[in-house]
């Protein structure tokens, strides 16, 4: 398919310093005989969700019932709780103890469902790196409830059995060993997701950088590690809400290479739509629009007003028109909007689920349907407990378990893939699908999601 770039001297460019990059690796990712019969990749990309929050109940797959010692969520000094700790709302400020749930919830798992219906929010629950580190607790899993601002909501999961996502993985396929790139919240994994990498702030200001003690805990948490990477919520210098004054605290430009860049190399068409993005561009952005969430932004050459920007960047409503019109580019990445993409706290189960299935009956009426892959996931477990313990991969994660439901004609039907896998498998099922080289290490030694074709 053809680029939407214009201009050979800017093509020449972006090659030329795309291919001197160190930080490249020349790796070609050759395509499987299943991987090339694909045309489209579309990934959806919400919000906030474990693993065992939301497909727990799963037939068949690792879900709760498998939990065993994990279940049981410890104190500081290893005892068990009897009661978890009161549920917070932290939607009230300062948080106040949830009068929807009981003051005394056993030490277990407990079905959300029996005290807030899925069209209500409950309260946000914390989502930063140490924390999560900490909660994860060398895979014990079970610190979760000890260290979380909304106390025993951490447990809570949802009986999903009726809503799209559940039939999605019913009809076509789930992953059960799907990780979060990173510790952390969105702003992180968002990164990882574009680049498989942490954006740089060398020279943050001292007030925002995080203090650790010797054993890495925490003295004093911040935006940015002692090492100069940005690692919780951080908005971009390049685009960011009217209430950003302090321009201390806003993410320099970032330079490394980005998916698109590898894309844009070899000419393979992409975009990153946004529900809410043309809007927040034009200086009237809604008061759910999260600047966080869009990490192509991040980066010196896709800043707003670069031609590249207007030609990679955009709204909703240009996905449903490229839907619509069959002109889907080669590769779409969509990020709904925030009462449509789950987020504790503001965004409720029931409207994004059923937006899920409002953008996936409009892919499906595509002539070029039969060629369309669209990968789901969650871009980290929003603060609620899982009981599968992460692998091992290096400092910056990966994180906690969370949903991966893979859907398209040439998908596995009711198949369950236990493969561990995180956002580097969704770069490298793009790279060999497009026979493009890796980013580095992270897209480079992840596995592909081929096992889910037929």
């Amino acid at each position: 398919m053809p680029n939407i770039r214009s201009g050979i001297f800017y093509k020449a460019a972006i090659v030329l310093g795309f291919f001197l990059s160190s930080n490249i690796s020349h790796a070609e990712s050759m395509p499987s005989d299943k991987l090339k019969k694909i045309e489209h990749i579309v990934v959806i990309f919400e919000e906030n969700r474990s693993f065992d929050n939301m497909f727990g109940l799963f037939p068949g797959a690792n879900g709760i019932f498998n939990a065993g010692a994990a279940a049981h969520q410890a104190k500081r000094d290893g005892s068990l709780y009897q009661f978890l700790p009161p549920v917070k709302d932290t939607n009230k400020k300062p948080a106040i103890i949830d009068p929807r749930f009981p003051a005394e919830l056993p030490n277990a798992p407990f079905l959300i469902d029996t005290y807030v219906p899925q069209d209500q929010a409950t309260g946000d629950l914390i989502h930063k790196f140490y924390q999560e580190k900490a909660q994860i607790n060398n895979g014990k899993m079970d610190r979760f409830a000890l260290l979380s601002d909304a106390g025993g909501l951490v447990m809570g999961y949802y009986n999903m059995t009726k809503s799209v996502h559940w039939k999605l993985a019913k009809e076509y396929a789930l992953g059960d060993a799907m990780f979060h790139s990173a510790f952390g919240g969105s702003f992180l994994n968002h990164s990882y997701l574009v680049c498989g990498c942490a954006f740089k702030w060398p020279g943050a200001p001292e007030r925002i950088v995080a203090q650790l003690d010797a054993e890495g805990g925490i003295i004093r948490d911040g935006q940015v590690s002692p090492d100069g990477y940005a690692i919780n919520t951080s908005r971009s210098v390049n685009f960011h809400s009217s209430h950003d004054t302090d321009k201390e605290r806003l993410v320099p430009q970032q330079t490394m290479p980005h998916i698109g860049d590898i894309m844009d190399a070899r000419n393979i068409s992409w975009k990153w739509y946004s529900g809410g993005y043309a809007d927040a561009l034009n200086g009237q952005a809604s008061t759910l629009f999260q600047w966080h969430h869009q990490p192509m932004t991040y980066f010196k050459n896709l800043a707003p007003g670069t031609e590249a920007q207007k030609a990679h960047l955009q709204d909703l409503k240009d996905f449903y028109d490229d839907i619509d019109k069959n002109t889907l580019p080669a590769v779409s990445f969509y990020k709904p909007i925030g009462q449509l993409n789950l987020h504790p706290g503001y965004a409720n189960i029931t409207d994004g689920d059923n937006h899920l299935g409002d953008v996936i009956e409009r892919l499906k009426k595509m002539p070029s349907w039969g060629k369309t892959l669209v990968i789901i996931t969650y871009d980290e477990h929003g603060g609620f407990w899982d009981h599968v313990a992460p692998p091992k991969r290096d400092f910056w994660g990966p994180g906690t378990r969370v949903p991966l439901i893979v859907v398209g004609d040439m998908v596995k039907k009711g198949f369950i893939d236990s493969t561990a896998y995180d956002f580097g498998s969704i770069l490298k099922t793009i790279e060999e699908r497009f026979d493009l080289p890796n980013l580095n290490d992270h897209d480079g030694k992840a596995k592909s999601m081929v096992n889910f074709l037929q």
